[in-house]
């Protein structure tokens, strides 16, 4: 289960303020609890079993084992929003003997999309476009590529190995009905960044054999724990604090991590802390430490530099790898590590830097008992209610994001697009 710490030695809050803000502040916790209306468009991942219910797992599974009998390559289509979930749980818990999970409509690239063809040119590929109303540039780009390359290499077999995942009625489910791809749902009700517990992230999940059903019931365990109860409410308590610490001038909070598997897990995080809060001239800036790599570079400006950031650490309990070091005979000046576990030398520097970014700022410590899908899900939706909590704590709508468009209009123009 999720446990969240914090910690404040320099007495920036005191645990009066925390308290006063959580009881003044009760009656959006219960707004958030049932859902407001004026969000009612954005919030069907607020109830996992709307979109992730057993009707839809049981027609993913299904869906994907067919895509595995097929395809050793998976090409996944989309920016943010619709790739970043599905690459999270994808990257961290890869399993052997599935399909192998390539990325494509993240970038303009085209040094990228020539190596990605490459890669592709000896496999069974299959491919997946994820597009909520089909005008990014980004997936657009990257679908027009990927079909030509599959119909140069199947003819007209090419259909059987394109999907696409959109809402009912945009222009991708046209092309769908015309040329007889499968089509997948991107709920109207679920914005990209909260899109984990749908077609959208989960479909990709199953080609790669990620257990979906695990990350769902995570997700619904935190539901129903974040639905009871106030003081021991664990989104809404790192929503009051982080808040406070926006008020008292903290611009910044980094989520650190010392597991290389959570690496975009932090991209997601990333965006839905941006898009979410970033608005109205408001918002704390997110961004991300991959440790221990990162103490060697942002750590100096952590420990010295402008007192700006808060840090969120992201820890794993249980050891699921070990590596014990040996005495190989060379007089490295290594010799205190021998008979040493590679994961609790890890822990010993993750520990050593909570307390040492601890005597300068406030910490956050966010721990899961173990790293696989069902706590993913349960990170998923302890961020999602945390964020909306947040922003409406804040004072900004947490689920449109206008300032995206302003780059689109530009490019679009510089484009021709009329």
């Amino acid at each position: 289960m999720l446990e969240l710490t914090y910690q404040d030695r320099k007495g920036i809050l005191s645990s009066q303020e925390i308290t006063d803000y959580m009881a003044a502040s009760k009656d959006i916790l219960a707004r958030v609890k049932k859902g407001e209306e004026r969000y009612g468009d954005s919030l069907g991942w607020l109830d996992p079993d709307q979109w992730g219910g057993e009707a839809a797992l049981s027609y993913l599974e299904e869906k994907a084992a067919r895509v595995r009998e097929i395809a050793d390559a998976f090409v996944l289509i989309g920016v943010g929003g619709s790739n970043n979930s599905a690459r999270a749980v994808i990257k961290a818990l890869r399993k052997p003997g599935m399909p192998e999970i390539f990325y494509a409509g993240n970038s303009i690239s085209p040094h990228s999309a020539r190596c990605l063809l490459k890669e592709l040119e000896n496999r069974s590929v299959y491919i997946n476009v994820i597009a909520k109303n089909f005008e990014t540039l980004e997936p657009g780009l990257g679908f027009r590529i990927l079909r030509r390359f599959l119909e140069e290499k199947y003819g007209c077999e090419a259909k059987k190995r394109i999907s696409a995942t959109g809402t009912k009625g945009s222009w991708l489910d046209k092309l769908c009905k015309e040329y007889g791809y499968d089509f997948f749902i991107f709920p109207d009700d679920i914005g990209g960044r909260f899109s984990a517990i749908c077609d959208v992230g989960l479909f990709p999940m199953a080609v790669a054999g990620m257990d979906i059903r695990g990350l769902v019931q995570g997700a619904k365990d935190m539901r129903q724990r974040l639905m009871s109860g106030e003081e021991d409410n664990v989104a809404y308590r790192y929503a009051i604090i982080r808040n406070l610490l926006y008020k008292k001038g903290f611009r910044v909070e980094m989520l650190s991590f010392f597991e290389p598997r959570f690496r975009y897990f932090g991209k997601w995080w990333t965006q839905l802390l941006a898009e979410s809060e970033g608005k109205d001239g408001k918002g704390a800036y997110p961004v991300t430490a991959e440790c221990s790599e990162d103490l060697h570079s942002v750590g100096q400006f952590v420990q010295e530099g402008s007192p700006v950031i808060y840090e969120t650490f992201l820890n794993v309990k249980e050891r699921d790898f070990s590596y014990v070091l040996e005495a190989d005979g060379v007089d490295d000046r290594f010799d205190y590590v021998n008979g040493r576990d590679l994961w609790d030398i890890n822990q010993a520097a993750f520990g050593a830097t909570c307390q040492a970014h601890g005597d300068r700022l406030p910490v956050f410590g966010l721990t899961v008992d173990r790293l696989d899908a069902y706590h993913f899900g349960q990170l998923f939706y302890f961020f999602e209610f945390g964020i909306y909590l947040s922003g409406s704590l804040l004072g900004i709508n947490p689920f449109n994001q206008p300032g995206v468009e302003a780059y689109k209009n530009y490019m679009f123009r510089a484009l021709g697009k009329k």
